[in-house]
């Protein structure tokens, strides 16, 4: 039983009559309980035609002699809109019972609100054809999560046929255009069920694992375009939009087109299609996942990230990708994303506890993981006598973000050899140790300056120890604030630094080696606290 309420069976007749789907019409009947539209569509129609006294026929094998006169589409015929010759082949019949199996025809034609989608789109042949889709995509995962894009049309097609119910029926019913359940929500109504039963895992709106399906039909531009020319301020191109009529445009623009001037460019109700709605795109996609840890770097000639200059490559390898090759096939990518608690040059090795890396891995075919098999992960990894991984596991995307926050206020630890030009004693650098936050301004350094923009910064040196070792040697420790540039602060960049190291001992000096003590502190995961 459909449990639709006596006012309306004008509304039901109208509409059958006007050429709309079974479905549609529920939706327009405001029926917001899943099961009707569940039904097969045959009962449905026998519902209906049940409901409204009424069974609305095309004739199809039979010859146009032996159809009796059209009672019912005679009044639609006169109104102003009308219904296309397609539409108004239809006959009374006193019931369901007495019809013969012609009496569907007029059901299964393509839907002039919907296009099909609440037809052919959401039968079980449909489903087969997107669980194809997703068993070829060769995706692991243990629910989906199910979208589906329709075309902007269908609001101007749903406000037609609103308009012509107000027209039709509307001193028996005053039906509110927010009454009308949703087309894609009766979709996914439908289709759910069959998609869980096909593919064997339940829908999840939540799910990582998500299907998308994006139907379009050859019209759209067509049943749209003259929008364009009441609300032209509606429609603007847009870069990443082939059309300029996407569905907020068009709902924008129905909402301030007046009813009087939709009807006289658009028929109420719609015209009937020839077409249906086909099938654009299915894509399968998993969201993100990401992976941590702590890198420690023992090579001086090793980047962080590949070092490609104008298409050559100027080093081997890089941190990113030793650690991404062992990841990307586990994970099944071809795509990531790698990012770190700062970084170091390629010759400054990173000591201590490690610094913190995150690699989002976009779209991973597999995606759960056990600690065993991360483990299993880091071991193959820490194989490189380059680096070392510790600390290594599947984080959130709050926690990638925790690690990049603040990397200003941070405080890092480096220790280096220093050279100087003048010959030294152990006292001639005792009084470094003394000094404590020193200010320094900083211009961008020149190596840098091709990929950073010019600018000061202001920069703080919170301690500094020195270690003798001879006459023009010495070991360097200090802790800095983040973004400071060690090795210009050592000998000056020709004057950018000031103060600098060789004017505070009033000889030239350089740096010979230079290494990050990370500290557990520094650039924390949450999880890795």
């Amino acid at each position: 039983m459909l449990l639709l309420h006596e006012k309306y069976k004008p509304v039901v007749r109208v509409l059958l009559n006007a050429g709309c789907c079974c479905r549609c019409v529920l939706r327009f009947c405001c029926v917001g309980q899943q099961d009707p539209y569940k039904l097969p569509y045959e009962e449905l129609v026998a519902e209906l035609d049940q409901f409204a006294s009424i069974t609305v026929n095309i004739t199809s094998d039979k010859s146009a002699e032996d159809v009796g006169p059209p009672c019912k589409k005679a009044k639609l015929e006169e109104t102003k809109q009308g219904v296309e010759e397609t539409q108004q082949n239809g006959e009374m019949q006193p019931h369901p019972e007495n019809a013969d199996s012609g009496s569907f025809k007029r059901h299964l034609g393509t839907c002039v609100v919907c296009l099909g989608i609440l037809q052919q789109c959401c039968q079980k042949e449909f489903a087969d054809q997107v669980c194809e889709k997703v068993n070829s995509a060769g995706y692991e995962f243990d629910s989906v999560a199910f979208s589906v894009s329709l075309p902007p049309q269908f609001s101007v097609r749903e406000h037609a046929v609103w308009l012509f119910i107000k027209q039709e029926v509307g001193q028996q019913l005053l039906l509110k255009k927010e009454e009308i359940v949703r087309l894609k929500d009766v979709y996914k109504w439908i289709i759910h069920p069959l998609l869980s039963e096909e593919i064997g895992v339940p829908m999840d709106s939540k799910s990582l694992f998500a299907v998308s399906v994006v139907f379009a039909h050859p019209k759209t531009d067509g049943d749209c375009h003259f929008l364009a020319t009441f609300c032209p301020d509606c429609f603007r191109p847009a870069k990443n939009k082939q059309s300029v009529f996407t569905r907020l445009a068009v709902v924008k623009a129905l909402e301030k087109i007046k009813d009087e001037d939709f009807c006289k460019h658009f028929p109420c109700p719609p015209s009937s299609s020839e077409m249906g709605c086909v099938t654009e795109e299915i894509q399968c996609a998993h969201a993100p996942v990401y992976i941590a840890g702590r890198y420690n770097k023992y090579s001086r000639t090793l980047p962080q990230t590949p070092w490609i200059i104008d298409g050559e490559r100027k080093m081997e390898s890089s941190v990113e990708e030793l650690i991404s090759e062992h990841l990307m096939p586990a994970f099944k990518v071809s795509h990531f994303n790698f990012s770190s608690s700062g970084r170091e040059d390629v010759d400054v090795r990173t000591l201590g506890k490690g610094r913190p890396f995150a690699i989002e891995l976009v779209s991973p075919h597999r995606a759960s993981f056990t600690q065993e098999e991360i483990k299993a992960l880091q071991q193959k990894i820490n194989q490189s006598d380059k680096i070392k991984v510790r600390d290594l596991q599947m984080v959130t995307r709050e926690a990638v973000a925790h690690m990049k926050k603040g990397e200003e206020e941070k405080t890092k630890s480096y220790s280096a050899l220093i050279w100087t030009e003048r010959a030294i004693q152990e006292n001639d650098i005792q009084f470094l140790n003394e000094l404590k936050e020193l200010k320094i301004f900083q211009k961008t350094p020149l190596r840098v300056l091709h990929r950073r923009p010019l600018a000061v910064r202001n920069r703080l040196i919170h301690t500094m120890r020195t270690e003798y070792i001879d006459q023009h040697h010495f070991r360097f420790y200090l802790k800095t604030q983040a973004g400071t540039y060690i090795k210009e602060f050592v000998h000056g960049d020709f004057g950018r630094t000031k103060p600098n190291l060789g004017l505070l001992m009033k000889t030239t000096a350089d740096i010979l080696e230079l290494d990050v003590e990370v500290s557990a502190e520094n650039g924390t995961l949450a999880q890795l606290d």
